[in-house]
């Protein structure tokens, strides 16, 4: 028995697909092993979103190579995508599969491992309009309370910053059928939450003649009857249509939680990078969803030191950011990506103006998290309980996408429960079990 250790970088799509491909070299005989451990082979799904995550990238691959000299490296995602002969360099590669090919992974190492390995093996393919959705079954795991599916890869929408269009390719979609045959394995496993996700999640079914939307998808999922709980990955927030939000009243299965990317809080910085709003339509969007959902959590990314943004247009984001009232933003510093558009803008701002920039937003985003919290000091919520901290205390997420903590017996692992909110605690919150 051959013995197999992954390395993931970058996003939860990310996450999804060593996942799914832990499970197809479980499936065909191997043994998974620790990272840090010597193994036969080494898998590295890798990164390219920013400069530290390409430099990670490099630097897992040199780890895996010192590890063990004589393992067989595998190296595959958005880096050699992106960057092929640059990963071939790489001394001790073995095989590059870029972002398709990969329900084909085990095939392609052992005809790959089989060899002698004088020069690295490429498999990496041309992403084009027309390419098929890989359908990968999930990986069950240990871990059964909450399950990531991906539904929908690729992404046309070429924001000026961004390297992830050429890095995913074009618009693919799973079927309508192939969600719900997913989504019953899951359950039947014992997951009790499943996260829809994908590159442009809200941009499901676009490239398809067909009538298929994320609502559809979404309804594909629901019509799992024992689903407990549906929460969708990051939207862009002109794509949270009135159908979806009419369906979000009609199911309660559907988290109370929407991941809409702000980026940029000014008009001119969003023009700058391409984004599909402006600041009125995106708080236009803010309202509609909270009339209908007051306590929905609506979490954000925004990217600090775009070229040409000034002190003045840093000032003007944060007094806007801080009216949309987030319950948790997710920063990043801009990194300049080789072949985007904003690579070559004029007025790049100077990487210690931007970490001071980073440090102001971060303590916005710890006021605007804690105020979001204290909401619900005296109230009940759900939360799935999955593990214990340091202190004995279960801990899980609150359909609000809140870390809530509470103390009980051994038993409560994997289980729903209704938590009324005494106090804020750590991250997040802490209660007694009703």
């Amino acid at each position: 028995m051959k013995t197999i250790a992954f390395y993931t970088l970058g996003c939860k799509v990310n996450q999804s697909d060593t996942a799914s491909m832990e499970k197809l070299f479980r499936q065909a005989g191997y043994k998974i092993v620790d990272f840090n451990s010597k193994a036969d082979i080494y898998l590295i799904n890798t990164c390219v979103v920013t400069n530290m995550g390409q430099s990670k990238s490099r630097k897992t691959i040199h780890k895996a190579v010192r590890l063990n000299p004589t393992a067989f490296v595998v190296v595959t995602g958005c880096y050699p995508q992106t960057f092929p002969e640059e990963v071939k360099n790489i001394m001790g590669v073995d095989l590059i599969v870029g972002n398709q090919d990969r329900e084909k992974i085990v095939t392609l190492t052992e005809l790959a491992y089989g060899t002698n390995r004088v020069d690295t093996v490429d498999a990496v393919r041309k992403l084009e309009i027309g390419s098929k959705f890989e359908e990968m079954d999930a990986d069950e795991g240990t871990n059964k309370t909450r399950a990531f599916l991906k539904i929908q890869e690729g992404c046309n929408q070429f924001c000026t910053y961004c390297i992830i269009p050429y890095a995913r390719g074009p618009l693919r979609s799973r079927s309508i059928n192939s969600i719900t045959e997913e989504v019953t394995k899951l359950v039947a496993v014992g997951f009790k939450e499943v996260v829809l996700i994908g590159i442009h999640l809200g941009a499901y079914g676009h490239e398809s003649r067909e009538e298929t939307t994320l609502v559809s998808a979404v309804k594909a999922a629901l019509a799992v009857p024992d689903l407990v709980r549906l929460r969708l990955g990051s939207l862009e927030s002109v794509e949270v249509s009135r159908d979806f939000l009419e369906l979000m009243t009609k199911d309660t299965r559907i988290c109370q939680h929407l991941h809409l990317p702000l980026q940029a809080g000014t008009d001119k910085i969003l023009a700058a990078m391409h984004r599909p709003y402006n600041t009125e339509k995106f708080t236009d969007i803010l309202k509609q969803v909270r009339n209908k959902f007051p306590d929905i959590a609506i979490t954000t990314d925004i990217i600090v030191g775009f070229p040409g943004e000034t002190e003045e247009d840093f000032t003007q984001s944060l007094a806007y950011i801080k009216r949309c009232n987030f319950s948790k933003i997710h920063i990043f510093p801009y990194s300049e990506r080789k072949g985007t558009p904003a690579a070559s803008y004029p007025n790049q701002v100077a990487p210690v103006i931007k970490q001071e920039r980073v440090a102001r937003l971060e303590l916005l985003a710890e006021e605007s998290h804690k105020g979001f919290c204290e909401k619900f000091i005296g109230k009940t919520i759900s939360v799935i309980m999955e593990n214990q901290d340091k202190n004995g205390f279960w801990e899980g997420l609150s359909t609000e996408y809140i870390r809530t903590f509470a103390q009980g017996d051994n038993a409560l692992g994997g289980t729903v429960q209704n938590i009324i909110v005494e106090k804020l605690y750590e991250d997040g919150l802490f209660g007694r079990l009703v």
